[in-house]
């Protein structure tokens, strides 16, 4: 079906699909610079991944300097459309100076901005609170060591001041998420202390809002080394975030029960906040941070966001590694799929819907739900990539495969 056809067809419905286009095209996905290289960053040449994380899969062609990062993620964004953003960690920072993560500084990211100034990207931010001897025993912010909770609490307060950088040098919001790897790996006998020192660190890192930065907290159900208790759970963090101004709780798609989804949450944080930072991902059995699929949660995800008039709200980003494929490969499909479920939910004739369920008429909010899944918004998908100058069809992953043949092979 040409596009002509599908916008008379959603016209039918109420649907105006230049405005779902332009919608979209002007909706910022935040991608994570992580999946380039499996989570290791740059310090002292990369760290494997410790402490509540890992990448699994050994795909050749893994980044393992700055500079193949960047252009691995250039070659990425020029195959995704509409507005992009890079999400950043802190052992992410390109510098010749001797640094621990304790007195990173703005310097040590100037690399970044230069890199966001030339491809027209917003930056996003994370303090790395894992891979470090000062992960003792799995814990940072909410060990009973001070020595230890100090140097995370420095940590902390220095990536909200990068953030703040970005923010300044960019001219658009850095938002600055704090996940944390805490917790015990058999049942503890003492669940409260440990959050009441996490509360005090929290208190000392959030002493002042900063211009720019959007701060938000990442809870997590359990992890690797912490299956019985998580210190930064979602009770913890929601209630925090909840009782300070200008805090937010951040939303992981694989952070929850598996009988959870966060789809379900956006309407509920909405009622008290007004910004809503998410990481999409796709849990398998567990948090394992698997590419984003065109999926039903995805779709009923972006359907929440867009149902609720919160795209200028629900800050949108990804969070996953897969080591098992090309990992460039990986970055277009996550993010051309986020995108799509946005689409289908702008596609949606959402006004019609929400008066059917006003007027009690759930016979009819079925049949319409039911009817619109007909719909051919494979139509408007091309026509939007059309207009932002890209193919359609399955020419992309051969450039993909041209890039892994000439530069990732010969990375050994």
């Amino acid at each position: 079906m040409n596009y002509q056809d599908a916008r008379m067809e959603y016209e039918a419905y109420g649907v105006d699909t230049e405005k779902a286009i332009e919608r979209l095209s002007s909706t910022p996905i935040s991608i994570h610079c992580w999946q380039g290289d499996d989570v290791e960053g740059f310090e002292n040449g990369g760290r494997k991944p410790s402490g509540g994380i890992q990448a699994t899969g050994n795909h050749i062609g893994k980044a393992r300097t700055p500079q193949e990062l960047m252009d691995d993620f250039r070659m990425a964004i020029s195959l995704i459309p509409g507005k992009k953003r890079l999400n950043l960690h802190a052992s992410y920072l390109v510098t010749d100076r001797s640094c621990d993560r304790d007195c990173i500084e703005e310097e040590d990211f100037e690399a970044w901005v230069e890199y966001a100034v030339e491809n027209g990207l917003g930056l996003d931010f994370n303090p790395t609170f894992f891979s470090h001897p000062m992960v003792r025993d799995n814990l940072t912010l909410s060990s009973p060591d001070r020595e230890v909770r100090d140097f995370w609490i420095s940590h902390a307060r220095a990536s909200r001041r990068i953030a703040a950088y970005f923010a300044r040098e960019l001219g658009t919001y850095c938002t600055c998420n704090l996940w944390i790897p805490d917790g015990f790996k058999d049942a503890p006998a003492d669940r409260l202390s440990p959050r009441l020192r996490l509360k005090d660190s929290l208190d000392r890192i959030y002493d002042g809002k900063l211009d720019g930065v959007v701060d938000c907290l990442e809870s997590k159900v359990f992890g690797i080394g912490l299956e019985s208790f998580t210190v930064g759970s979602s009770e913890f963090y929601m209630g925090y975030a909840a009782s300070h101004k200008d805090l937010y709780l951040l939303l992981d798609a694989g952070h929850y029960h598996p009988t959870e989804h966060i789809s379900d949450k956006i309407s509920a944080l909405l009622c008290t906040f007004d910004k809503i930072p998410l990481h999409v991902t796709r849990p398998v059995r567990w948090d394992s941070d698997h590419v984003v699929r065109l999926d039903d949660e995805t779709i009923e995800i972006a359907k929440e966001i867009v149902r609720n008039d919160a795209l200028d709200k629900v800050l949108v980003g990804l969070d996953y590694f897969d080591a098992s494929i090309n990992r460039i490969a990986a970055w277009v499909v996550g993010t051309r799929n986020m995108q799509k479920a946005l689409l289908i939910a702008l596609l949606e004739p959402a006004g019609k819907m929400r008066s059917l369920q006003e007027q009690s008429d759930f016979t009819g909010l079925l049949a319409l739900s039911e009817d619109t899944k007909e719909l051919p918004w494979q139509a408007v998908w091309k026509e939007y990539l059309r207009r932002q100058g890209l193919d359609d069809g399955p020419s992309w992953y051969g450039k993909v495969m041209e890039y892994e043949k000439k530069t990732l092979s010969k990375r050994g």
